[in-house]
Formats: C-alpha cells, structure tokens, sequence
C-alpha cells in the first residue's frame, strides 16, 4: 500500500504529470505578482518617501513572522493529535521502512497488528473491513473509503498501515490537516519515511514551508529509494516555486540532473517539473529540449505536447 498508495496518492498533485505542480506554481505567479505589485510604487509615484517603502516592508515583515507562528501551532497541533492518538492505543508496532504494505490481501505482519489491537474475535471483520476500503482506495472511491477508515483508525489507532491508507485517502480528498495528522501517525509507528513526500505536500498546501523543508531533510538523510526522493524534490521544489523563489526550485531539481537514456515514470516527473520552471523563468529553450525529450518517450505523458506546441 504504501509505494503503490504513493503512486496514487500522489496522482492530482505531484505525479501524474503534476497538474497540481502547475496550478501551484500558477497560483505562486499570481500571489508573487501581486505582492511585487503592492511593494512596487505605482505609476507617477516613482518619487515615493524613503519611509514609506520601510513602511511596506516592515508591514509585509510583520506578516511573514505572524504567519509562521500561526504554521508553527498548527503542526503543533496537527503532531499532537497524532500522537496522543497512538499512545491511546497502546504499544506500537515498528515497520521495516522498506516493507510496503501490500493492497488487497492483507500482510501476516498487518494482520498480528490488527489482532493486537482489536481482539481476535474482532479481528476478521476488521481485516475484511480494511481489504473493503483498499479496494474503494484503488479504485478512487475516497469517499467510501474514507467511511470506512474513519472508523477503524478509532478502533485500531496503533495499526500503521490503517493510518497510512487514511492519511492516503484524506489526501486524496484534499483534507490537508486531516491527511497529515494520519500520516504523522504513519510516520510516529512505522519510523518510515515511505510517504514523506505525500506528508511534505500536505504542509505545502497549508503553506508551512519549514515543515515541508524539515521533511526533505530527512528524506535526503535515510535515501529510502531513487522514486520517494524524487517525489520529495518536487514537492520541495514545488514549495519554494510557491513561495516565488523560483530560481531555487530550478537549482533544486536541476541538482545532479541528467536526462537519463532509459528514463523511469519518476524521471519523466523531474523533467516535466523542471521544464515547467523553465519555462516559467523565460528560459524557453530549455523548456522546450525537456518537453521534447518527455514527448520522444512518452507523447501521451502529461499534456507535454500541447506545451511543447506552445513553445513552437
């Protein structure tokens, strides 16, 4: 569940040729713009006091810093939540990090952690409960899985692979604080970083950038596998894009990059993301080489065609 439930989880705002990616950065262009607008003096005024662009910047200072507390009790709240709910439930049960849980029929590992946690005599209805939501997971019925693991996260809260398919399904829905406090879960029982890139996409979208900058961090100190970590750049990259530091992004997901000869799902990602800051920034050239590159693999990646088109 966990690097299949990546792949789709991450299908409306990170992978899936990044729709979410775009709208984001479109979404930071739009918020940017309209910040340098307001610091910017306005036509005729090109005579503005000294003191009234300290003004300004003191006022957006002021902004900033109050943002930032109010990100900081959030993930205060959101990690508390989390972990008050695990140690409700007793004593948790670690996962090797690089053991996905499986989708569908359920790991003897998963279900000893659903016994443990419910009962033997209620575990079966549990285990067929949790096979019941994995399908409607699979087969993007969030709403009906939702419902379903409402129910057995208050039941089972110390069984990880339950809090990770939630943390899953409430990201899929959009329900970033509710996703995050799932899978800060996930994270607490399992020690595993397998959705870190899931989890630091959720602070993106609350827009708590030390959090998703934290998660980056870790994933780039353990290395959990070639995929995850390019999953966490975008999603790092894609921070910074939000926040208008675009040239950042750029030299994040440019780092050590080569368009390799036998380009994976996830390399096609990278480059769709990089092109698209490229092509951002009025490096067109560049964006165009990626875009064509993505198109000679994969022409049905994506809408890499019409934007390769754009830039004809």
């Amino acid at each position: 569940m966990a690097r299949r439930g990546l792949g789709a989880a991450t299908g409306k705002r990170v992978s899936n040729a990044s729709r979410a990616w775009r709208d984001a950065v479109e979404g930071a262009d739009r918020s940017g713009g309209a910040a340098e607008r307001s610091a910017a003096p306005e036509a005729g005024a090109a005579d503005a006091p000294v003191d009234e662009e300290r003004r300004r910047d003191d006022e957006a200072r002021a902004e900033r810093e109050a943002r930032a507390g109010e990100e900081w009790v959030l993930v205060e709240e959101v990690r508390d939540e989390a972990q008050g709910a695990v140690s409700r439930g007793g004593q948790r049960t670690r996962r090797n990090r690089t053991t996905p849980t499986p989708v569908g029929d359920l790991a003897e590992e998963v279900r000893l952690e659903l016994s443990r946690a419910v009962g033997t005599a209620r575990s079966e209805r549990v285990e067929r409960r949790l096979r019941e939501a994995s399908e409607d997971f699979e087969h993007e019925r969030f709403g009906d899985a939702a419902r379903i693991l409402k129910k057995l996260s208050d039941e089972a809260p110390t069984v990880a692979a339950v809090r990770e398919l939630y943390g899953l399904t409430l990201y899929r829905q959009s329900k970033w604080k509710a996703a995050a406090k799932e899978l800060e879960a996930f994270r607490l029982l399992a020690d595993s970083v397998e959705q870190h890139p899931v989890l630091a996409d959720c602070y993106r979208a609350l827009g708590q950038w030390a959090m998703v900058d934290e998660l980056w961090q870790e994933l780039g100190a353990v290395s959990p596998g070639a995929e995850i970590v390019t999953e966490g750049r975008i999603v790092a990259a894609g921070a910074l894009a939000d926040q208008g530091q675009v040239v950042g992004a750029i030299d994040l997901l440019a780092s050590g990059w080569k368009f390799p000869k036998n380009p994976k799902d996830h390399h096609l990602r990278r480059a769709y993301a990089l092109a698209d800051l490229y092509e951002r920034a009025g490096e067109v050239p560049r964006a165009r080489d990626l875009f064509g590159r993505i198109a000679g693999v994969d022409p049905d990646f994506a809408d890499v065609e019409r934007r390769l088109r754009a830039l004809r």
